[in-house]
C-alpha cells in the first residue's frame, strides 16, 4: 500500500465552481488519513529495528541480533512470525475493514466514516505506544488497521466528490503525496527517537501517530458531507446549500442535475440482479477488471512494501550500524517524496506506459545490482560491505523506490480508477482495495522469511516479477491519457489487439 489511491476526472463538463475556502480546508483536512496511513507504514521498520523494543517483545530476535559468535544466519537474525506479525496484523484488519467500510460508507456517508477512521486511529495509537504486552500491541495495530481500512474507502471519495473538475486530480494526489509524507516522517521520528536515552523511544514513536489522527478525527467533525452522498441518503435540499457553500456560486443548478440523474441511475443499477459486483464478470466489464487485479499483485510483488515496511531492518541486516540504517531509511522516504510529485507532473504529459515501461526498466537493474552486490560480499556469518559497497547498495534502493514512485505506485490505482464504467466504478474500487491489502498483507507477514531462506536472491525474485509486469504492460495494459472516462469503452478498448475481443457483445 505505499502506493496510495488516485481518483481521476472524468474529463467531461466543467461546471462553474470557485476554489473556495471550505474546499481547501476540507481536503486538506480529509487529506490527513493519508498521512497517517503513510505513518503507519514506515514507522513499524524503524521501530522493530530498535533494541529496546525487540528486547520487551520480541526477546528470541533481540538474542539473535546481539549474537557475537555467528550462529545466526546474517539474512535470519529478524526471521519471526510474531515479529512480522507486528507489522502484517495492520494490513489484515484493513482488509476485513475495507469489507464493513463500504456499507458504511454509503449508508451513514463519507462524514461519518472519515470519523470512524479517525476514532480508530486515535485509540489504534494509545493501545500502541502504551502496550505492556505483545497481545495488546497486536490490538493496537488491529485498530489501526480498521482505521487504514474506513479511511480508505471514504477518504479517495470525499476528495474527488467535493473539488472542482478543474483541480480533482491535483487534490485527489493530496491523498497520495501525504502518504509518502507519512513514511518520511516516521522515518525522520524514528531517527530522532532511536537516540532517545532509556529505551522507550519505541513509544515516542508510535505516539506520535496519534497526531495526524488527531487532526483526522476533528477535520471529520468540521467538515460537511459530499453532496453526492447527501443525494444519495435522500437530503436533496440539505446537498444543494453545501453544494452553494463549497463550490461558491449561486448557480449550481447543472451540477446538481447531474449529481441527482447520478443518484437515480444508481439505484436503477442496484435494482438490476447483476449490479454491481456481478457486472464485473459481464464479458464488456473483464478487461478493466482482470487490469485492476494485475496491477495490484503486481505493485507488490515489484517488492517495494517490503522495502519501506522493513528498511531499517534490511539495511542492518547488510551490516549497517543502528543509525545508519535508520539514515539510510529516512533518505529512501524522502526520495519516494519527491518521486511522487514527478508523476504528477509527467503522468499526462509522457503518459501511463511510458511511465510504467521505464521504471520497468530501472527497477529490474538496481534489484539486479543489489542482489549481486550482496551475493559477492554479505553472506550468512560475514557482511564486510565497505563503505563503496554500501553506498551503491543506497543508490540502488533509491533508485528503486524512484522508479516506483512515479510509476506502479500511483498508476496502480489511478489506471483501474478510470477505466472501469460507471455502472461498475464502486465495486471495481473495492475489489482493487481489497486484493491490494490482501497481497500488502502476505508480503509483510512473508518477506523477513523469505529473506532468510533465499538470501540475496530474494531482489532477483522480486526483479523476475518487474520483467513480468513489464510484459504485460507492454501487451495488455492499454494507454489511456487524455481519454476521457465515458470514451473509454470506445476509443480504448475497442481498438485494442487484445481486448477487443471482449465487446463484441456490448450491444447485448
Amino acid at each position: 500500500m505505499a502506493g496510495g489511491i488516485i481518483t481521476s476526472a472524468s474529463g467531461g463538463t466543467h461546471f462553474e465552481a470557485k476554489i473556495t475556502f471550505a474546499v481547501i480546508i476540507s481536503c486538506i483536512m480529509a487529506a490527513t488519513g493519508g498521512l497517517m496511513f503513510g505513518y503507519d507504514i514506515g514507522i513499524s521498520g524503524g521501530v522493530t529495528s530498535m533494541p529496546r523494543f525487540l528486547q520487551d517483545f520480541f526477546p528470541e530476535v533481540y538474542i539473535k541480533t546481539k549474537d557475537t559468535r555467528r550462529k545466526e544466519s546474517n539474512y535470519c537474525k529478524y526471521d519471526n512470525q510474531n515479529l512480522q506479525l507486528f507489522t502484517s496484523s495492520l494490513y489484515l484488519a484493513a482488509l476485513v475493514a475495507t469489507i464493513v467500510a463500504s456499507p458504511v460508507n454509503r449508508t451513514l456517508g463519507r462524514k461519518q466514516t472519515m470519523l470512524a477512521a479517525g476514532f480508530f486511529f486515535v485509540v489504534g495509537t494509545g493501545f500502541s505506544s502504551l502496550a505492556r504486552s505483545l497481545f495488546i500491541l497486536i490490538i493496537g495495530r488491529v485498530l489501526l488497521g480498521c482505521g487504514v481500512g474506513f479511511a480508505n474507502q471514504a477518504v479517495p471519495l470525499f476528495l474527488s466528490e467535493i473539488a472542482p473538475t478543474r483541480i480533482r486530480g491535483a487534490l485527489n494526489i493530496l491523498f497520495q503525496l501525504n502518504i509518502t509524507i507519512g513514511i518520511l516522517l516516521a522515518n525522520l521520528v524514528n531517527w530522532f527517537t532511536s537516540k532517545m536515552q532509556g529505551g522507550n523511544g519505541w513509544r515516542v514513536s508510535l505516539g506520535f501517530g496519534g497526531i495526524p489522527a488527531i487532526l483526522l478525527t476533528i477535520g471529520s467533525i468540521m467538515v460537511e458531507d459530499t453532496p453526492n452522498s447527501l443525494v444519495e441518503r435522500g437530503f436533496e435540499e440539505y446537498a444543494k446549500v453545501v453544494l452553494k457553500k463549497i463550490r461558491g456560486v449561486d448557480n449550481v443548478d447543472p451540477e446538481f442535475e447531474e449529481i441527482l440523474n447520478a443518484s437515480k441511475a444508481a439505484r436503477e443499477a442496484k435494482g438490476r440482479r447483476s449490479a454491481p459486483f456481478g457486472g464485473l464478470l459481464v464479458r464488456h466489464n473483464r478487461p478493466p477488471f482482470i487490469i485492476a487485479i494485475f496491477m495490484q499483485v503486481f505493485q507488490q510483488f515489484t517488492g517495494i512494501n517490503a522495502i519501506m515496511f522493513y528498511a531499517p531492518v534490511l539495511f542492518s541486516t547488510l551490516g549497517f550500524h543502528s543509525d545508519a540504517s535508520l539514515y539510510s531509511a529516512v533518505i529512501t522516504g524522502a526520495v519516494n517524496v519527491v518521486s511522487t510529485l514527478v508523476s504528477v507532473y509527467f503522468v499526462d504529459k509522457l503518459g501511463r506506459r511510458v511511465l510504467l515501461l521505464e521504471a520497468g526498466v530501472q527497477m529490474f537493474v538496481s534489484q539486479m545490482v543489489i542482489g549481486a552486490v550482496l551475493m559477492k560480499k554479505v553472506q550468512d556469518y560475514s557482511d564486510d560491505l565497505g563503505k563503496g559497497y554500501a553506498f551503491l547498495v543506497v543508490v540502488m534502493v533509491c533508485m528503486f523506490v524512484s522508479s516506483f514512485a512515479w510509476s506502479w505506485g500511483p498508476l496502480g490505482w489511478l489506471i483501474p480508477s478510470e477505466t472501469f464504467p460507471l455502472e461498475t466504478r464502486s465495486a471495481g474500487a473495492s475489489v482493487t482495495v481489497f486484493v491490494n491489502m490482501l497481497f500488502t498483507f502476505l508480503i509483510a507477514q512473508s518477506f523477513l522469511s523469505m529473506l532468510c531462506r533465499m538470501k540475496f536472491a530474494i531482489f532477483w525474485f522480486f526483479s523476475a516479477w518487474v520483467l513480468l509486469m513489464s510484459l504485460f504492460t507492454i501487451f495488455l495494459i492499454p494507454e489511456t491519457k487524455n481519454v476521457p472516462i465515458e470514451e473509454m469503452q470506445e476509443r480504448v478498448w475497442k481498438r485494442h489487439w487484445f481486448w477487443k475481443r471482449f465487446m463484441d457483445r456490448i450491444e447485448d
